[in-house]
């Protein structure tokens, strides 16, 4: 598995375009995810301007254990970027027949395959390194207490930040080998979302019980939005073992796609 590893990094640490988009989504992550107090302090200040003041202690957005949950939900945003990586990355072995040389060289096609998924799970697994580090640095600053109970608390959203990531990447790698060309996989993947969304108003009239089976719902309902609390509203401050289900079932089913055209397909 390393071997494999090793592989398709070579390939992708040749093009300049995954330095450029990874590096991009590696500084937005961390300036994006470390930003937050200074969000609110500039928010304070200018609410003293109008005469008004605000104390942004007692928003406890680096408060242990409130950042884990807060820096993953932000974070989740910006896994379309890492989609856009994995589509030009897959689409460019179509384009510079990469893919047809591998398996002349003796690579099979589910080592080709497999590859790109063990690539999506190391991205993925940066991703989660990075975000903890992050949170982990920004808590010990700006939490009143450091007691390691709260600490602790709320980790177990951390795999699920590792699941929605691998999953959007399957995501996107299925759509690139479907597909094959860049330009119309990065434009699906921005648009299924919203396409999804009108499906869903049109649903939820009739079948409301089956929209969070949809394949971006899914991931929606994996970590729910944290910032209600703030106005003082419940929320959903666990993991469901019906959502990961779900979003298991659909990365799942993602990769074998991704394996059925691979094992059909005339490269």
């Amino acid at each position: 598995m390393l071997h494999l590893l090793k592989i398709d990094l070579k390939k992708m640490t040749s093009y300049r375009t995954f330095w450029v988009i990874g590096g991009l989504y590696f500084i937005t992550l961390g300036l994006g995810a470390a930003s937050g107090m200074e969000f609110l302090k500039w928010i304070a200040r200018t609410f003293e301007d109008f005469g008004q003041k605000i104390n942004i202690n007692r928003i406890p957005l680096y408060h242990f254990p409130d950042v884990w949950m807060n820096l993953i939900w932000c974070a989740g945003l910006l896994k379309i970027v890492l989609g856009v990586l994995i589509v030009i990355s897959i689409t460019n072995e179509y384009t510079y027949r990469t893919v047809r040389q591998n398996i002349i060289d003796g690579l099979s096609r589910q080592q080709f395959l497999l590859s790109k998924i063990i690539t999506n799970a190391l991205l993925s697994l940066v991703s989660v390194v990075m975000i903890f580090v992050i949170g982990l640095v920004t808590g010990m600053i700006y939490s009143p207490s450091l007691e390691i109970k709260q600490m602790l608390t709320d980790l177990e959203f951390f795999p699920a930040y590792f699941l929605e990531l691998f999953y959007f990447l399957s995501f996107a790698l299925m759509l690139g080998i479907l597909i094959q060309r860049a330009g119309l996989t990065i434009i699906l993947l921005l648009l299924f979302p919203a396409i999804e969304a009108i499906i869903a108003a049109k649903v939820d009239n009739y079948l409301p019980e089956i929209i969070p089976f949809f394949p971006m719902r899914s991931i929606w309902y994996l970590i729910p939005w944290p910032f209600p609390r703030y106005a003082f509203q419940e929320i959903q401050d666990y993991l469901k073992l019906s959502s990961i289900a779900i979003v298991l079932g659909w990365t799942l089913l993602f990769n074998y796609a991704s394996y059925l055209k691979l094992k059909k397909a005339d490269i």
